[in-house]
């Protein structure tokens, strides 16, 4: 049978999109595979080049995202792989570290040793590294997170919850840190002294902080419940980073976020391939990317669990459950 040609131009209209998912987004300008089967933890460097990742079969390894090539393996035992559950990078490059439920690993990112080794204070849930890589703020399931000395060992500070702390975060003085917990609240504090500054209450766990550099603007979002975006100093909520009220029903929310080096920008991830920019100050979006599948024809995702900002302002880095980091592009 003849196809007609406007028919036949319909189908290949039609399959594109089913090729592409369903979407007008655009896609990554590359992508480099990093993980066969998937990973489970991954973080970012401040200046995008370098990946840390937590494989689902093959452990920890440092990737330079530039060329795709894998630096180093990084395992907390020497005959067999490790399940790293978070990473983090020390904004100077000098350090990385990665989380085990119950150890804990300083990288020399220059020589790719392990510097320090470490039992966890407490089930590790989340990891946030300082500015120089001499502290770590945890997140643990014991109801707190605490300022650990990653060097010398021992616990500086311990910040108080009511539930499990799911998200931490420190501004890059290392001052001021910012957690999230099961028990609805986010919570900005004054690490020299240990005080709560501000506290913002969700109708829901708080599972994703992010703080910016200079410590002013926090970000927090809860399970069924709202990003919101506010000012530290006074608590003021400036307004809701936008997710449909259909989408957080279905339980649709954000997995990753980042602040731009001057606040401006905030770099989010989701559940479902997606990644924005936003505008801090009008909360506008910016630019909106989806994330390729592994395969195109199988009913799979890819969540987006660590973003990054590059030298290139219009250049940004997004890391995808499904084993693969992506280069991403503003139009």
């Amino acid at each position: 049978m003849k196809v007609a040609p406007l028919t036949l131009v319909t189908f290949v209209c039609v399959l594109s999109l089913v090729l592409s998912g369903c979407s007008r987004d655009p896609g990554p300008l590359n992508s480099t595979e990093v993980a066969i089967k998937g990973i489970q933890a991954a973080a970012l460097s401040s200046d995008g080049k370098h990946l840390s990742i937590g494989s689902v079969h093959h452990g920890g390894s440092l990737w330079r995202t530039a060329d795709g090539e894998r630096l180093f393996n990084w395992n907390h035992q020497n005959d067999g792989y490790s399940t790293i559950i978070a990473s983090d990078f020390s904004a100077d490059g000098r350090w990385a570290l990665t989380a085990e439920t119950h150890t804990l690993v300083l990288w020399d990112m220059q020589t790719g040793e392990a510097s320090r080794f470490w039992t966890a204070p407490g089930d590790v849930l989340s990891v946030s590294l300082s500015h120089n890589g001499n502290y770590a703020l945890l997140g643990l399931n014991n109801f707190s997170a605490v300022l650990f000395d990653i060097k010398r060992g021992g616990i500086k500070r311990t910040l108080q919850h009511s539930n499990r702390v799911r998200s931490v975060d420190l501004s890059d003085d290392g001052n001021f840190a910012l957690t999230g917990s099961e028990d609805y609240t986010s919570v900005f504090w004054d690490l020299r002294t240990g005080q709560a500054l501000q506290t913002i209450t969700h109708n829901d766990d708080v599972q994703i902080v992010a703080l910016s550099g200079d410590g002013r603007l926090a970000m927090s979002a809860g399970k069924y419940d709202k990003a919101l975006l506010w000012e530290t100093q006074t608590g003021k909520v400036i307004g809701d980073v936008p997710l449909a009220a259909e989408n957080l029903s279905r339980g649709m929310r954000f997995t990753a976020a980042r602040f731009s080096n001057d606040g401006r920008q905030l770099l989010t991830g989701r559940p479902d391939q997606i990644v924005q920019l936003w505008d801090t100050r009008s909360l506008t979006q910016l630019a909106r990317w989806r994330l390729p599948k592994r395969d195109a024809w199988k009913p799979t995702s890819a969540s987006v669990i660590a973003v990054g900002f590059t030298g290139n302002s219009n250049r940004f880095r997004a890391a995808a459950s499904n084993g693969f980091v992506h280069t991403i592009a503003r139009p």
